[in-house]
């Protein structure tokens, strides 16, 4: 490690100086500069500042740290931190961007984008040439060259004018007089006295330049006033017809100021309206339990398999409309079910050469779940999942349409931006909406460099959308349990709405429920605290705003922003997830085992219903309408679909009676009997087809009728008919006749018919498309920087040359077979270190240093200083030996 006494001369020899903890926070960071892991510091470092990198790091930065990181572009290399201040705050100063500077200037040291001491600030060689003016690339900031920059091309002759013309002293070279123009624009009294004696026209002229572009166009006879500007060098040619205003005196008209607006605190997140938390609560466990109910409404929909998968992946948009008119919601809407769905796990492709999407087996395992731990799993693949409903039915870069579940809707930005939206909404008072506005604004200030700036503000409208819909937030507040699902429960604040007394909360009981208990009396896992969520490798703050700052940063806690929390590992998401499926449990209505029939043959069911008695009824009546209480209605044809499916008239009325809280009505009674006496009267088999009945007039009937000429039957015997239509199309001809018919085997027996659940080979859920490298556990951050700690002694421990020339940064020693043999014994006979190249199996080559112990057999066993254990290396695979030079 070098001496922290000594300032770094290098972006590498500022990180040597750092411990592990600042290490860990870069990589965590900026994880593309451990893939694949460095050998050393140097090549961290250069890593660190190719273009690729620096464009994300400079991508993922907040407004106040991206201003930072600009004003320092157009300072002087190095800057002390004093002009950066004057840069950011003005001639006037500024007390809270003096005070939120020191963690701007902070984020970007730790980031690696900023090194070196406060009186010699450095803003890496790749960062500046993107964020520095130049006549291709515009600053940011709207600022030109600087004076020197602009007058590289001009005579020196002409420098000379302009220096006499300003009322300056000639020089005898155009580098001193370059620098006696840039003292005259840099001072504050000598450049008002020179802009007070310019006319009013010439001051409008560089008003207009001032705030950029610092461009402008002229023609080949300037007027005099910007004759009089040109006379000054307060406007400098670049190219014909083309000038520009000078960097210094665009920071004098500004008042020393690099941006219009610097914005240091990020803004508020404004509540639109507020609720109380048990309206809340109750809202979304409401809509929790439609959301349960149309997952489960489309998969029963394709239960017998779905509809056709397109040839290049996807749902048709003619599929996409039925799924909707199924659902009764709009097409958006049916997009993002059937996208959840599929995120989830629940349904897929069936891979049959006539491939058509259908339920998966683990839809099956996830219906005899707990109706909250099924929405936990519906919450938890919605938050971290890339795949993009909102994007459904626009187009690709290609101009092809996006459909639901085809290819092109992952967005690596997608779970940050949930995840972002909800800690937001977390972080406003319990049961306050927010201003959707205030949100964008918000997530644009914390991000204003992403390339994908539109798509992050539609993507967070769509999160509040989503959210609403899903029952993670009720009334555009986030709920109990959607502050779980994110890993913090927090606690109320003093912000929150008074209630009064007895007003606890819980939510508000569905139809036909018992009024549930208050989550808050749910009892909680060991380590389930209600604070908030500490970034993975960070110390916990005092308050909840506070930010960890270095020496001497007294930024008050009110002027700091809110951190950042960092999404959960899986083993966090899985656990955050099960918090929150005990927090909704108390919320949802317990499922019914009765219904009430009434007299117009219909059933009401108050509430949701056990699942055996859901699947009978689904089959005995049609489903007339849905709501808190969902209405059933009895027709001749439900009630003929259970006797096929192999319920007889006694079963259907003891299954009536044992479940209905009120008598079973009259009507239904002679309906359920009427149909089982007319059913299986008739038979029909195949021969193509035939039918038969002991009752040869009921037979007579069916020729004599006009609507059977399309079966073209004959008679066979007295209680047999012939057909010449299929058994399926008899049996439909046979019902739309009127009659009741019933399919037979080939023994005579009648066929019981159910409904076939076509289900998928087990298949696994899609795996999210990360947005770049995926953050580093501590495990891997551990051993990346135990290895490049290694490799950075190995290559900065000093050796002896001895008579061989020295050897750049990065070589390996070379030295022959017999030599590296030598060395390793007389090593092992003194016990001196030595530094050696190596090359593994794999062809990877790396330095090290080492400590011989034993060398035989073609091998050295030896204590590597760089891995810090004994290990065993064989002599071939040694490309050369040096000593060291000290110990």
């Amino acid at each position: 490690m070098s001496n922290p006494a000594v300032p770094p001369r290098s972006l590498a020899e500022a990180l040597r100086a750092r411990d592990d903890d600042s290490l860990a926070a870069l990589l965590r960071a900026r994880p593309d500069l451990i893939t694949p892991v460095p050998t050393d510091l140097t090549q961290l470092a250069t890593r660190a500042g190719t273009r690729a990198s620096v464009v994300r790091a400079l991508e993922r930065l907040d407004l106040f740290a991206l201003r930072t990181a600009e004003a320092l572009a157009v300072a002087a290399d190095p800057a002390p931190y004093a002009e950066l201040e004057r840069l950011l705050t003005g001639d006037a100063g500024d007390p809270a961007v003096s005070a939120a500077l020191p963690r701007s200037l902070g984020t970007l040291r730790e980031q690696a984008l900023v090194w070196g001491d406060d009186d010699r600030l450095r803003l890496v060689r790749t960062a500046r040439e993107l964020l520095a003016p130049s006549p291709q690339h515009p600053s940011p900031t709207g600022l030109g060259p600087t004076v020197q920059e602009a007058t590289a091309g001009m005579s020196p002759g002409r420098i000379q004018e302009i220096v006499t013309a300003a009322g300056l002293d000639s020089t005898h070279d155009a580098v001193s007089a370059v620098s006696s123009l840039t003292a005259l624009f840099t001072d504050r009294e000598r450049m008002s006295a020179l802009l007070a004696g310019l006319p009013e026209e010439s001051r409008a002229v560089l008003s207009r330049l001032v705030w950029g572009p610092p461009y402008g166009q002229v023609t080949s006879e300037p007027a005099a006033h910007l004759r009089r500007l040109l006379d000054l060098g307060l406007l400098v040619p670049t190219a014909p017809g083309t000038v520009v205003l000078p960097r210094e005196v665009a920071l004098h008209l500004r008042g020393g100021r690099a941006h219009r607006e610097v914005e240091p605190l990020p803004p508020a997140v404004e509540p639109a309206a507020t609720h109380r938390p048990q309206v809340v609560d109750a809202t979304a466990a409401g809509q929790a339990y439609t959301a349960l109910a149309t997952v489960e409404e489309l998969l029963k929909d394709w239960d017998e398999g779905g509809p056709a998968v397109l040839r290049a992946g996807g749902l048709s948009v003619r599929d996409l409309k039925r799924t909707a008119v199924a659902l009764d919601v709009s097409e958006p809407v049916a997009a993002f079910w059937v996208e959840l769905a599929y995120a989830a796990g629940l349904l897929a492709s069936d891979g049959e050469a006539d491939e058509r999407y259908a339920a998966t087996p683990a839809h099956d395992e996830w219906l005899e779940q707990p109706p909250a731990r099924r929405w936990a799993r519906l919450a938890e693949a919605w938050l971290t999942a890339t795949r993009t409903s909102g994007l459904v039915g626009g187009r690709d870069a290609k101009d092809r349409t996006l459909s639901a579940l085809g290819p092109g809707l992952d967005r690596g930005a997608a779970p940050e931006v949930r995840h972002r939206v909800l800690t937001l909404l977390a972080g406003l008072p319990e049961g306050a909406s927010p201003a959707a506005g205030s949100v964008l604004a918000r997530l644009r200030w914390e991000r204003p460099q992403r390339r994908e700036e539109d798509l992050r503000s539609r993507l967070a409208e769509w999160t509040l959308q989503e959210a609403e819909l899903l029952g993670v937030t009720g009334r555009g507040a986030l709920s109990g349990h959607g502050r779980a699902l994110l890993g913090a429960t927090a606690p109320r604040t003093r912000d929150a709405v008074s209630r009064g007394p007895g007003d606890e909360r819980h939510g508000q009981a569905l139809p036909g429920t018992a009024a549930p208990k208050s989550p808050d009396a749910v009892p909680q896992e060991p380590g389930d605290k209600r604070h908030r969520r500490v970034p993975q490798g960070a110390t916990a703050p005092k308050t909840p705003d506070a930010v960890s700052q270095g020496p001497g940063d007294k930024l008050p806690v009110h002027h700091r922003p809110a951190p950042v929390a960092e999404p959960l590992s899986p083993a966090e998401q899985a656990t955050a997830s099960a918090t929150a499926a005990r927090l909704l449990a108390p919320l949802l209505p317990e499922p019914l085992d009765h219904v009430l029939l009434q007299a117009d043959l219909t059933a009401v069911a108050p509430g949701p219903l056990r699942r055996p008695l859901a699947e009978v009824l689904d089959v005995l009546a049609d489903v007339e309408s849905k709501g808190g209480a969902t209405v059933y209605r009895f027709t001749p044809g439900s009630v003929r679909r259970a006797l096929d499916a192999g319920q007889s008239a006694s079963d259907l009325h003891a299954f009536l009676a044992a479940h209905s809280r009120t008598p079973v009505p009259q009507p239904l009674t002679y309906l359920i009997d009427d149909v089982a006496r007319r059913h299986g009267h008739l038979r029909v088999g195949a021969a193509s087809a035939y039918v038969r009945c002991d009752d040869d007039a009921l037979l007579n009937e069916i020729l004599a009728d006009k609507r059977a000429a399309g079966l073209r039957l004959r008679r066979l015997a007295p209680t047999v008919l012939a057909a010449q239509a299929d058994p399926a199309s008899l049996l439909e001809g046979l019902r739309a006749m009127g009659f009741a018919p019933a399919a037979e085997s080939a023994e005579g027996d009648v066929l019981i018919t159910r409904a076939h659940a076509h289900r998928t080979p087990p298949r696994s859920a899609p795996e999210p498309v990360p947005d770049g490298p995926p953050v580093p556990d501590a495990t891997l951050l551990a051993a990346a920087i135990r290895a490049v700690r290694a490799g950075d002694l190995a290559s900065t421990t000093p050796r002896k040359q001895g008579d061989r020339p020295p050897l750049s940064t990065g070589e390996l020693p070379r030295t022959g077979a017999a030599e590296t043999l030598a060395t390793m014994q007389a090593a092992v006979l003194t016990g001196e270190a030595l530094w050696i190249g190596y090359v593994n199996a794999e062809g990877a080559a790396s330095q090290r240093v080492i400590a011989p112990v034993r060398v035989e057999g073609g091998f050295v066993t030896a204590y590597d200083h760089t891995a810090d254990e004994v290990r065993t290396y064989p002599l071939h695979r040694i490309t050369g030996v040096a000593e060291l030079a000290g110990d």
